[in-house]
């Protein structure tokens, strides 16, 4: 196992380190000069010579950030960063460039990149942006955590809760609920009661801030 392989290995774990970069510049002399810093920075690092060897050999891991060359043979930059995105990995992005265009910029920043350094760029500048770039995916993390723990005791629900579920979050009271289901306001008290409880909450509140960003269907039996 080389010393690549093992830093890649464990998706979703957190490394023993301030964050983990992922370099891919077809530039081996930058691609080494970064390692060695960001290492003495206390990041742990993995570099890549292509867009296309990132591609096959990466694994996701958290809090983590891509430090991308944007021209490149075979698959640019731009390239790479969208084929992430496509398959749903929100890793931050941050470009180096000696030379870009003004649209490669453009395209960049609305694909979802949050920082472009022109080469040569100072430390004070990389570190900033890698931060910032750990913090957003530290929160992306955390997040998505939450919702699939949220879709998971989702899943639990009845058919029925789950018609409930999704008209408490859309505000609806007992009275409310109860005249589009057909069921005494009673009654609807209790289903309500055992939504809290099956998603592991206390109150509509606790339930609105837990399941914020999840969009159930509206169920009817």
């Amino acid at each position: 196992m080389t010393a690549k392989q093992s830093l890649l290995i464990g998706q979703g774990k957190q490394m023993n380190s301030k964050g983990h970069v992922f370099v891919v510049d077809d530039d081996q002399d930058i691609r080494i000069h970064l390692g060695d810093v960001l290492k003495q920075l206390g990041y742990s690092v993995s570099d890549f010579g292509s867009a296309i060897e990132f591609s096959k050999s990466a694994r996701q891991i958290s809090p983590a950030v891509l430090l991308l060359d944007m021209r490149m043979p075979s698959m640019n930059g731009l390239d790479l960063q969208k084929n992430l995105s496509e398959l749903g990995w929100q890793l931050p992005v941050i470009y180096m460039s000696g030379e870009s265009h003004n649209q490669e910029i453009i395209d960049a920043m609305k694909g979802g990149a949050i920082d472009f350094l022109w080469k040569p760029f100072a430390q004070s500048q990389l570190v900033q942006a890698i931060d910032k770039g750990m913090s957003l995916d530290a929160h992306n993390t955390k997040q998505n955590q939450r919702l699939q723990q949220v879709a998971f005791l989702h899943h639990s629900l009845s058919l029925r809760e789950k018609h409930i579920f999704a008209l408490m979050l859309r505000g609806y009271g007992n009275k409310a609920i109860a005249a589009l289901t057909g069921v005494m306001a009673d009654t609807v008290k209790k289903q309500r009661a055992q939504v809290l409880a099956k998603m592991q909450v206390h109150s509509l509140v606790d339930l609105l801030a837990f399941c914020k960003d999840f969009v159930p269907e509206i169920h009817s039996d």
